[in-house]
């Protein structure tokens, strides 16, 4: 049988992958010797390619997946049914600093953003309406609906209101988090202009919340507290924003410098492709924008898990090698204090696709973030301090983890995806395809095919195409989420509802 049909992604690897759905009496030949598969097994998923033992460990990506759960033959397919996570609890790690040099060359690339009083850079120019709790919900909406019917959104690039459940009735660190993401989304370049919107009675109060904003400027957020409008708020709020727009229609874009780019990493509706196609290709262009000088952040810390001393390793000093621990070791006490196992993660879409563990996924998904030195670790709802590959702490949710991304300061989203999903967050959320099929069927979700990279496309000139595209939507060009007007928040929530 032909190579193309399977991978070997590691030398040491206990499995091959397939390229293809492979029947059951096929013969591939792997390292010089021939080896019959002793079940059909669908693309995507393993064959083991030497015997295994019980409590042996099957090694892909060149690092344990697992372990068998009794013993295994050559030829076997290798899934959920017969290999067991090896993650237990928290763990006690060691830095073991590991400095690559990427050798990535400058270029003088740039994009078409607006350039903010601040000095922060916009991909897009969009008026925002930002309830402070849900009970306004319906009057952002409504709004934002007046508006877009008297403008025509003439001028910039959309009008939206970024409706939650929250901003009541919660206590701590609940109320923290909404308060810090609404904050975010308040202060994020992307937006020309904002209204906040409030109750008036709510927990997280008005006065109180403009001033977690900071230096803010006093010309393009303004506030509304409706409980305080005698008469209709309808009509107050139509003046304000009137105001807003008019402001917003005269900012144009210009050339900046690419290391003005923050990008989130994400993935969802993993396959088994994931972590040969799209998530190394993301990781190729995370390099070269961190080379540039610009900045990436990776997310979903349980998806971290099995993968985590790569990261930790690669953090420039001991300092931030500490707080990744915690990251990680906090992540798993929060699941570990739900009485929840920490490696129960992989879905449904995840294993029918070829991913059998929490280890198997993690060790694909980091690949999004490449090689490059990790330069910051942020908390969740924080904004981003430092350029360089960060990591943000947030739950794998699609949604939460891509508005946690978006609000530390991405102007934009990258998510791979070898099931699909049509969804965005706050900002332009691109889809990555792990295999050309998806691509095919869903070409209204998908923004750029990896799956390329397995039909004999080369990494360097698919990199090449892939940064030109992430240009170009910054430069103004709809990614797909936002041409079918999938556009959402969702706040991280742990604690009680009073």
């Amino acid at each position: 049988m032909e190579q193309s049909s399977f991978i070997k992604i590691n030398p040491a690897d206990s499995v091959v992958v397939c390229l293809r759905p492979m029947k059951k009496g096929e013969t591939i030949e792997v390292d010089g010797k021939a080896i019959t598969l002793l079940q059909d097994t669908p693309a995507g998923h393993k064959v083991l390619i030497n015997d295994a033992a019980e409590g042996t460990d099957i090694l892909k990506y060149g690092y344990p997946i697992g372990h068998a759960k009794t013993d295994l033959k050559a030829g076997e397919w290798v899934n959920e049914n017969n290999l067991k996570t090896n993650l237990a609890g928290t763990l006690e790690y060691t830095y073991n600093p590991v400095d690559e040099q990427l050798n990535i060359a400058k270029e003088n690339r740039t994009f078409k953003g607006y350039v903010r009083k601040n000095g922060e850079v916009g991909v897009r120019n969009e008026v925002w309406v930002v309830p402070t709790v849900g009970c306004v919900n319906g009057v952002a909406e409504k709004l934002v609906e007046l508006l877009k019917k008297e403008t025509g959104c003439e001028g910039i690039d959309a009008i939206h209101a970024w409706h939650h459940n929250f901003g009541c009735s919660q206590l701590s660190g609940d109320h923290e988090n909404t308060r810090k993401v609404l904050r975010d989304i308040c202060l994020h370049p992307n937006a020309g202009a904002v209204l906040v919107l409030s109750l008036g009675c709510e927990n997280n109060q008005p006065d109180d919340f403009m001033k977690m904003l900071g230096d803010y400027d006093h010309d393009r957020i303004k506030l509304l507290v409706t409980q305080k409008v005698e008469g209709d708020e309808l009509e107050e709020g139509m003046k304000i924003l009137r105001n807003l727009y008019a402001q917003a229609k005269e900012d144009k874009r210009e050339e900046v410098p690419v290391n003005k780019l923050r990008v989130g990493l994400k993935c969802g509706g993993s396959d088994g492709f994931s972590g040969i196609t799209a998530n190394p290709l993301v990781g190729e262009f995370s390099d070269w924008l961190v080379a540039q000088g610009g900045t990436s952040i990776l997310t979903e810390v349980p998806e971290m898990f099995g993968a985590e001393t790569i990261l930790m390793n690669r953090c420039e000093n001991k300092e931030l090698f500490d707080k990744t621990v915690h990251l990680i070791n906090d992540f798993k006490e929060y699941f570990l204090s739900h009485g929840e196992p920490v490696g129960e993660n992989p879905s449904p879409g995840n294993k029918a696709g070829g991913i059998s563990t929490l280890e198997d996924k993690a060790l694909g998904c980091t690949q999004k973030c490449g090689r490059a030195p990790v330069s910051g670790v942020l908390q969740y709802g924080n904004r981003l301090e430092t350029t360089g590959l960060n990591l943000l702490s947030a739950p794998g949710n699609d949604l939460v983890a891509a508005t946690a991304l978006a609000s530390a300061g991405c102007q934009l989203v990258l998510f791979t995806t070898g099931r699909g999903t049509p969804f965005g967050t706050f900002v332009p959320t691109m889809k990555i395809s792990t295999n050309s099929n998806l691509a095919k069927n869903k070409p209204n979700w998908i923004d750029f095919n990896a799956g390329a990279l397995v039909e004999g496309v080369e990494m360097k000139d698919l990199v090449s195409k892939f940064i030109d595209k992430i240009i170009a939507v910054a430069s103004g060009e709809e990614a797909r989420n936002e041409y079918n007007g999938y556009r959402e928040i969702s706040i991280f929530k742990n604690g009680v509802t009073l």
